[in-house]
């Protein structure tokens, strides 16, 4: 079995998109099937053991959760190995603030043309950056102008994507 990470793109703390419990959550997952879940912060990280192809956990989490809460969530889906490859090629180093890192992940292929188009946009104290596995921006707290957010990237990609801080990522990968 290989361990997967899950990310849900779009949870709420009020409204149509909530996680009532954590803990329920992993009691429906585990009843559709999923093993040995755990999850992480109440803002829809999942980490479990399957054998089932990324598309099919997909569809599998989403499609659960719709049905037994409710919540139309986006699912991505990762293993630790593209966790650990992300945060090792983070171009953010020991000169930036580590709480101020964040990645955003996708399911979808990245387009290397819009992307080359974002690297040359400035934005201002803001930094963005690409890798093979994700988007990294660098949100600074004093930024006059908060651009880089996960709605705007996924409109200039044309992609859905989820995003978390670096440290979310560390703990993710080391469950």
């Amino acid at each position: 079995m290989e361990k997967t990470i899950i990310l849900l793109r779009g949870v709420t703390p009020v409204g149509k998109n909530k996680i009532p419990k954590m803990a329920y959550l992993r009691e429906i997952l585990e009843m559709a099937g999923l093993q040995s879940v755990e999850t992480y912060i109440q803002s829809g990280n999942i980490v479990c053991e399957t054998d089932l192809a990324d598309k099919d956990i997909k569809n599998l989490v989403h499609d659960t959760i719709l049905e037994k809460i409710g919540a139309d969530l986006s699912v991505i889906v990762k293993n630790s190995e593209q966790l650990i490859r992300a945060a090792q090629e983070n171009p953010f180093d020991d000169g930036y603030d580590s709480s101020r890192v964040h990645l955003a992940f996708t399911n979808d292929a990245l387009p290397s043309e819009k992307i080359a188009q974002l690297l040359e946009q400035d934005f201002g104290d803001e930094l963005f950056a690409a890798s093979s596995e994700c988007l990294y921006l660098y949100l600074p707290r004093d930024a006059e102008k908060k651009r880089l957010n996960t709605n705007f990237l996924e409109k200039k990609l044309g992609i859905t994507a989820t995003m978390r801080k670096l440290e979310v990522f560390w703990k993710l990968s080391q469950m």
